[in-house]
């Protein structure tokens, strides 16, 4: 631990863009849903006002967050999959627990790997701060899927997640506002008021978490960060590398440190959490790691990267591959398979109500054409999310045209824009790699051969005057150690299964770092981990007169 040794507490939720009152002029409808409490959060910290995610899916936009690293570079970047990071990698929790912090998941995973053990003190429905060892500082991390895209078009969801919510709190279908990308019909209406209110919703979740705090008497020692993992769940949003599926609302209070009412108007990147808290905490932050620490442990601001990097890969069975780059004002797309719809098929999302509702709206427009009639249910721009060809590279001034409507690529005024942002771009791609163009076989066989992945090395123990050594063979792999015997795990679930949970065994394992004496009367066990690597074989002192 360092001498500042702030608690910190992410509350993050899924599928959003800054629809928060604090983000008002600054994103449209920003208004839309009442949240007095993320406005207040913002109110009493820094408001990021340009803020992105590495992916606008789950699961790759996640392991950014996680790791501090591109997910195109460590192999993360499909929607889902089981990668092997390079050696170096490992989740940022990890780091915070080897240096004396009790860190907590409450409970969703996501990061692209099996969550080792060594990852967090409790990984849970259950976890929570208050189960900290005494004096502990902490980690905690909470998230709600009270916004995710299951919620707005489940019936049975939505009405259990917005049942305290007011009518005064509700948004009328009939008078909601959405971008003009999406046609005026009911299915969409309907949509966009239901996300309006789940977002109201998830603002009174968080309130709660805020005033557990607030009970505590940590407000003024703690650090918290709001965030969302990508944009908001609508066609050309969440799934699309762009404005809509990447930017998200970033807030961040730390009393005493951070200027409240502060608000910061560079591009950042969810994938700079990681570097950040680290930094602030007085923590190294590996070399490795690509993100850009914001704050310092003092609070002062550090200068952030001057780009904000995306990319979108397989979704699903769904292939396609498109990278993006925004500075300040512009965002610049290529397209790797512009001959592909941005909107292929795909069973999950095609099951929703405005996936279908395009699709129904499209079948319409080709009915009439074997009428001899011009399309006109659709705008071009509506339609444009289904149709094919799709322009290899797409150029927005966003700071005029925030929902993309004005591709600017083949604007010579805008020339030496696309030149600079397309030479950064392929020096990003040339810098950290870009493991999305490679088949995704090739990949998956590199990771496991013959599709058998790689077993752990069995950790290598000494014990010299009831001091325990560990070592592991495996280069990266953690080492944990518990005096729990071996137990029953219970089955996860399937989604427990796709999103990496850990295993519930009931066991808790310390994480290595340094050397550790022998507790009294109780047997140890040591395992190691490497991600993506199949866990070791256990290692099992027996005590027999207090001595191993």
């Amino acid at each position: 631990m360092t001498k500042t040794s702030p608690n910190i507490v992410w509350i993050s939720t899924h599928d959003i863009n800054p629809h928060l009152g604090s983000y008002q002029g600054l994103w449209p409808d920003a208004d839309q849903p009442s949240t007095p409490r993320l406005d207040r959060l913002a109110r009493e910290g820094v408001r990021f006002d340009q803020a992105f995610a590495a992916a606008p899916v789950c699961a790759p936009a996640r392991s950014a967050i996680m790791t501090g690293c591109y997910p195109i570079s460590i192999g993360t970047m499909h929607m889902r999959t089981k990668a092997v990071p390079p050696d170096e990698v490992r989740l940022v929790s990890e780091q915070f627990r080897k240096s004396g912090y009790y860190a907590t998941n409450n409970w969703f995973t996501d990061f692209q790997v099996d969550t080792p053990p060594t990852a967090f003190d409790d990984c849970s429905p259950g976890a929570h701060w208050r189960n900290r060892p005494e004096g502990s500082p902490f980690f905690a991390s909470f998230h709600s899927l009270i916004t995710h895209e299951s919620r707005i078009y489940g019936d049975a969801a939505y009405a259990a997640e917005t049942e305290e919510l007011s009518a005064e709190e509700r948004v009328n279908p009939d008078s909601t506002s959405f971008p003009p990308y999406h046609p005026d019909t009911e299915p969409f209406r309907r949509a966009w008021a239901r996300y309006y209110d789940l977002t109201t919703a998830m603002d009174a979740w968080v309130g709660r978490i805020l005033d557990e705090l607030e009970e505590d008497g940590l407000t003024e020692d703690t650090l918290v960060v709001f965030w969302s993992d990508h944009g908001a769940s609508f066609p050309r949003a969440k799934r699309w590398a762009n404005e809509a599926g990447l930017r998200v609302p970033l807030l961040a209070r730390w009393p005493g440190r951070i200027a409240a009412g502060s608000t910061r108007d560079e591009v950042v990147q969810t994938m700079d959490l990681a570097p950040t808290i680290l930094a602030a905490a007085g923590l190294d932050i590996p070399a490795h790691m690509h993100g850009t620490p914001l704050f310092d442990a003092a609070g002062s601001d550090l200068p952030a990267a001057p780009y904000a990097f995306g990319a979108r890969d397989r979704m699903d069975a769904q292939e396609d591959a498109v990278r993006t780059v925004r500075d300040h004002r512009f965002r610049y797309t290529l397209n790797l398979h512009p001959d592909r719809s941005g909107m292929q098929y795909n069973y999950y999302p095609d099951h929703l109500d405005t996936w279908g509702e395009l699709r129904r709206l499209v079948h319409e427009e080709g009915q009439r054409l074997s009428f001899g009639e011009a399309p006109s249910i659709l705008t071009d721009l509506q339609r444009s999310i289904l149709t094919v060809p799709r322009p290899e590279e797409e150029l927005y001034d966003i700071a005029v045209d925030p929902h993309e409507t004005s591709n600017l690529a083949a604007d010579p005024e805008y020339a030496d824009v696309k030149q600079r942002l397309r030479r950064a771009l392929d020096q990003w791609r040339a810098t950290y790699g870009d493991l999305g163009t490679m088949p995704e076989r090739e990949l998956l066989d590199q990771w496991r051969p013959g599709g058998v992945p790689r077993r752990t090395a069995t950790p290598e123990v000494t014990v010299t005057d009831g001091r325990v050594t560990v070592s592991c063979a495996t280069p990266a792999a953690s080492i944990g150690w518990t005096t729990m015997p071996p137990a029953e795990p219970r089955d996860l679930t399937p989604v427990e299964q796709q999103t990496g949970s850990p295993v519930q065994d009931g066991r808790h394992w310390h994480v290595y770092a340094d050397p550790f004496l022998l507790p009294e009367g109780a047997d140890v066990w040591i395992a190691a981990w490497r991600l993506g690597y199949a866990p070791s074989n256990e290692v099992r002192l027996e005590l027999t007169d207090g001595e191993a």
